[in-house]
């Protein structure tokens, strides 16, 4: 069992939810990055998404773009990620998934990332534009090196293609909460719940949900209809604009711990 599977498996005996913040790696630096996994484990996260940034995240909104540039012109790349990762787990058991699109997976080669990223002490790879039906080679490789394999699925996906992507996924699915890019959003998608539950027909692995979740009352919503709460842009946000201060780290922690809820489980 992977520590995501047993996150997972450890949450559910317990009757309680994943809170899953994304932050982009390197923004603003790799140092502040580390920082932030090991104050975000400490806040109360669960799982912890790590942004590979790329030059064209068609499917990020402004906040998210703003960061990967940032975390680019800091000449961060994949393999300095997967050193990142390496110091990550001589502090922290906190699952981490590294989130990224396909190209700079692909292009550093999928066999060498999965030992690497194993190696390195991720759990599982994300590749946001990857489509199921061109994944075997990806799927196989990550598997290989024991990694779960974590795919999106849309509110606009088919019966078949939602069944697809279930069976491809592992570790937790990923569902994407409305069309469009990710960015703060004042309230969910009114077709949230009837979406989840026709997810929910194809597939007994977790559910997590991610898009728009930004306030404490979209994550305990969430919640009610899911195994998990995937926030990004709302945290990325407050990185921003906390960027050069000293105590930027407890304030991006001190959010997510309010985003969280003390006592909303």
């Amino acid at each position: 069992m992977t520590r995501i599977e047993n996150t997972f498996a450890k949450l559910k005996s317990s009757r309680r939810k994943a809170f899953i913040p994304y932050i982009t790696a390197g923004d603003p630096s790799l140092d502040v990055t580390l920082d932030l996994v090991l104050a975000l484990d400490k806040a109360g996260a669960d799982i912890i998404e790590l942004g590979v940034p790329f030059s064209d995240p068609i499917a990020d909104g402004p906040v998210i773009q703003r960061a990967t540039e940032r975390a680019l012109r800091n000449g961060v790349h994949l393999p300095a990620i997967l050193r990142l990762g390496a110091k990550i787990r001589e502090k922290s058991e906190i699952p981490v998934v590294l989130f990224s699109y396909f190209n700079p997976l692909y292009s550093y080669g999928l066999g060498k990332l999965a030992n690497a990223a194993a190696e390195a002490g991720f759990d599982g790879v994300l590749a946001s534009d990857l489509t199921v039906e061109e994944s075997e080679s990806f799927t196989r490789a990550m598997r290989d090196s024991g990694l779960n394999t974590v795919f999106l699925v849309a509110p606009t996906s088919s019966p078949e293609r939602m069944k697809k992507i279930a069976e491809t996924s592992n570790g937790f699915l990923y569902a994407v909460s409305r069309t469009g890019v990710t960015g703060e959003q004042q309230e969910l998608a009114a077709d949230l719940k009837t979406f989840l539950q026709t997810l929910r027909s194809h597939t007994d692995s977790p559910i997590a949900v991610g898009f728009g979740i930004s306030r404490p009352e979209h994550v305990r919503a969430v919640w009610q209809e899911a195994d998990g709460a995937v926030v990004g842009s709302s945290i990325v946000k407050e990185v921003e604009q906390h960027i050069g201060k000293p105590d930027l780290v407890q304030r991006v922690a001190a959010f997510a711990a309010w985003l969280k809820g003390s006592d909303s489980q």
